[in-house]
């Protein structure tokens, strides 16, 4: 049961109550109810990719087999958000030894990449050139990073795992109600994009008008491309998928060669841990930013008693605020790929750095962001400019893309994986090389084109994060698990860009803080701030009109948008029973034994 406890007004009583009553009905209406198993479960943001999960483990697979597959499926169901021609971050939990490990099959730049390559001669960066076309196309990691886990860890065959995609691609399936279908008919940057490519607009459009939902999509290409990754997955990085990929690219100016996919490996890396009241939160380190600000934000808040106040309260809500600011103002001057640059992870998720931070924080007004620097950390510390691009959707208002996805497995043992992987951009770079079905990412728009020249998510870079060959791009992709004595007691993670980190933040408040079941966890409004731009985004009738005036008063520049985010989280009750939830925002779901 959610209870909301709000602040209690000293006048303007009836305007209090009435927008306390409006506010409850609002958010009470959209909240989902979670599945309960006592065994495994597979939580996705596409039904058919997580009937493709729970399908391996009634066959007897482990959480691994179930991962591999759901995402598989949802490279095939989802072509906008993710798929095998782009990349991501697997995190897993073994329960009986407690042990978690990190896998990065990240997109990489490819070799003939250069620091300067989006760049004008007045060395302005040229708007949309990290974005549309085969420039923005970083090497893809997927199928990579797939056979390895699967390779160590998984129990079923490669072949077994790869089928519910193949009959996906090759059958078809009927296109749900996802907003990001509907936005093509008014998206026109991403509609032209794909109109642009002939491959792509031949597999996505009927005589150039796309496919609606309620429509059947057929990828065949795609599903003869599954079947031979499912003999051998080399050939995707080595043999004619390959081939096909470097061709295609050396055609149209592309930058990925033979040698790119050939020297593509993807790479184990240690977990960011941290505590977080009786819990430890395991999360994803650089290349990713997640998990290091995540554990920096949880530990800014460090022992404040939020639940004691209430949920949404408007003095928890303060200090959550100026912890994400600082948080996101570290990232801009700190993180990039640690195999090029010296992240600085231990001093970032120390507690003593977090509570030195925390003397920063007025609770009592709002600091604009221009006041909050990052961290000295032993390094110069240069402000970024924040000017914005004449890109579309302007990032001066914090856009958030729907894209990329994120999918949660538990399994009877209580092994987890947490996984997230994208495209980036919806459709990508709109770019499909000819005869394979696979829609190519435009990752490269991750890089900082230059230092303080903000990306499509309004996220702002510098040097850490500058474009060289095989580096990584930097990301905010925060997939999370969560154990307590040692045992598995939550997973979770979401898609949003930008917004991932706030968004896996507010799902673990929601569940260890203020004891809400998972199914409220995804559900309920959430807010959004990133340092840069200044501004709070806040979901409309997220906040009742009393807690938005409080906010105000502190200094707080307020933005209500339309709802955002498509997270999912699987967790464990005081029984021992795991119940899975997706965001009601999307149109995911999950799947029990």
């Amino acid at each position: 049961m959610l209870t909301v406890v709000k602040p209690k007004p000293a006048a303007g009583v009836a305007i209090a109550i009435f927008s306390f009553i409006l506010y409850s009905q609002v958010a009470s209406a959209a909240l989902t109810l979670p599945l309960r198993s006592k065994k495994g479960m597979v939580v996705s943001a596409h039904p058919l990719a997580s009937e493709a999960g729970i399908s391996m483990l009634r066959k007897g697979g482990n959480a691994v087999d179930a991962a591999v597959a759901t995402a598989l499926a949802i490279s095939v169901v989802e072509p906008f958000s993710a798929g095998i021609g782009g990349g991501g971050f697997l995190l897993m939990h073994f329960e009986k030894t407690g042990e978690m490990k990190a896998l990065d099959f990240r997109e990489r730049a490819p070799l003939k990449a250069t620091r300067n390559m989006y760049l004008d001669a007045q060395g302005k960066v040229r708007p949309n050139a990290s974005i549309n076309g085969y420039l923005a196309v970083a090497t893809p990691g997927t199928v990579a990073g797939l056979y390895e886990v699967h390779h160590r860890y998984g129990k079923l065959s490669w072949q077994e795992v790869v089928k519910p995609a193949i009959a996906l691609a090759k059958d078809g399936f009927i296109i749900g109600d996802a907003s990001t279908w509907r936005s093509l008919q008014t998206n026109q940057s991403s509609k032209q994009a794909i109109l642009n490519n002939s491959a792509t607009r031949e597999i996505f459009t009927r005589n150039g008008e796309f496919y609606k939902p309620g429509d059947r999509l057929v990828q065949r290409d795609l599903g003869k491309t599954l079947i031979a990754i499912a003999e051998n997955p080399q050939s995707f990085y080595t043999g004619k998928i390959a081939q096909a990929i470097a061709a295609d690219m050396a055609k149209n100016n592309g930058l990925i060669t033979l040698e790119d996919l050939k020297a593509y490996k993807p790479i184990w890396r240690t977990p960011v841990c941290g505590n977080f009241r009786q819990a430890k939160i395991c999360s994803m380190p650089p290349p990713s930013s997640g998990g290091v600000h995540l554990l920096e934000i949880l530990n800014i808040i460090g022992d404040t008693n939020l639940k004691s106040l209430g949920w949404h309260h408007p003095d928890a809500l303060h200090l959550i605020v100026e912890a994400m600011k600082i948080a996101y103002s570290d990232r801009s001057q700190y993180l990039g790929d640690p195999d090029f640059v010296k992240v600085p992870v231990q001093q970032l998720i120390s507690p003593a750095y977090a509570k030195k931070r925390r003397q920063e924080i007025n609770m009592q007004k709002a600091r604009p962001s221009t006041q909050v620097k990052p961290g000295n950390l032993n390094s110069q510390v240069q402000i970024p400019n924040s000017k914005c691009l004449p890109i579309s959707p302007s990032p001066c208002l914090s856009y958030e893309s729907p894209e990329t996805t994120h999918l949660t497995v538990v399994d009877e043992q209580r092994n987890a994986v947490s996984l997230t992987f994208t495209i980036n951009l919806i459709f990508g770079a709109g770019v499909v090389t000819p005869g394979t079905g696979i829609v190519l990412n435009n990752e490269m728009d991750d890089f900082a084109a230059a230092p303080g020249v903000p990306n499509a998510f309004g996220l702002v870079g510098n040097d850490a994060n500058s474009i060289a060959p095989r580096k990584t791009p930097l990301s905010s992709m925060t997939p999370t698990i969560v154990t307590e004595n040692g045992h598995f007691r939550m997973a979770a993670g979401a898609p949003g860009g930008s917004t991932i980190i706030t968004q896996v933040l507010q799902l673990i408040l929601n569940v260890l803080e203020y004891n809400m079941d998972v199914g409220a966890a995804v559900s309920v409004p959430r807010i959004h701030h990133q340092w840069l731009p200044d501004e709070l985004r806040v979901e409309s009738w997220g906040l009742d009109a009393l807690t938005l005036q409080d906010l105000r008063r502190r200094g707080h520049k307020i933005i209500e948008t339309a709802p955002w985010g498509n997270g999912n989280a699987i967790a464990v009750t005081a029984d021992g029973t795991l119940e899975g939830a997706a965001d009601p925002r999307g149109e995911g779901s999950p799947r029990g034994l």
